[in-house]
């Protein structure tokens, strides 16, 4: 097999510049890199398009997603020439399960009382919902870990996630056919790291690390996160 490309998923309250440093690291070490931009409007909406993206990038894929991203991918993977799954602070849902239902199932994290719920406007449709995080708490809760001059520059910015999402179940669990790789984030206030380590297990997945950091592992720690998707794309070519 030839070495894969990497797609980098990004989560809610974030962008495609939140895997930046990754980025970096991962193109001066010659890998081929995709970093799409995810609408944040639907799981079943914001898994089609990225499957969309994947099935026109030729060869073997890849799929690295983080928080929200990882949800995205266990869809998305699903995709014929995805050959391998890296779940980053991410959701692993299973096939028929909501992130709602999954997070249920463990007590909230800090996230959970600062969020901010927005209407917007969808043509002729009633409003829609869009979650973010309150922007002087989004710091500690969503970047704690990174400078301080940088976390307010990404709450000021941070992307919202439609609350639609939430309640929408997976189609299918893309793990359950393809390999994956997993990083806990154990100082993660966004996502209960228990979610993190249950949904890995249940998963099965090849090689789980758990990492000292914050939800914003690959802001923080991007090196360690870099080798978890080179060591899996070498593996898996």
């Amino acid at each position: 097999m030839a070495t894969p490309t990497i797609v980098l998923v990004h989560g809610a309250f974030a962008d495609a510049a939140s895997f930046a440093p990754v980025t970096r690291i991962l193109l001066d070490q010659g890998h081929t890199v995709r970093v799409p931009a995810v609408p944040n409007r639907s799981l079943l909406g914001d898994s089609a398009y990225i499957r969309s993206v994947v099935e026109q990038i030729e060869g073997p894929v890849i799929l690295a997603g983080h928080s929200y991203g990882g949800a995205v991918i266990t869809v998305a993977g699903a995709a014929d020439n995805v050959v391998g799954l890296v779940y980053i602070s991410g959701y692993a849902l299973d096939e028929g399960e909501s992130l709602g239902q999954l997070q249920g199932g463990f007590p909230d994290s800090d996230l959970a009382a600062n969020l901010v719920y927005t209407p917007f406007p969808i043509e002729g449709s009633e409003p829609g919902t869009d979650v973010s995080v309150k922007v002087d708490a989004f710091p500690d809760v969503f970047a704690a870990g990174i400078d301080r001059e940088v976390s307010e520059v990404l709450a000021a910015s941070q992307r919202p996630l439609a609350a639609l999402a939430f309640s929408e179940t997976a189609p299918v669990a893309a793990w359950k056919t393809k390999p994956g790789w997993g990083i806990v984030s154990s100082a993660d206030h966004t996502i209960n790291p228990d979610v993190e380590r249950f949904g890995y297990k249940r998963a099965g997945l090849r090689s789980v690390i758990e990492i000292d950091a914050p939800h914003l592992v690959m802001r923080s720690h991007p090196a360690e996160v870099a080798k978890v998707i080179a060591d899996a794309a070498a593996e898996l070519a």
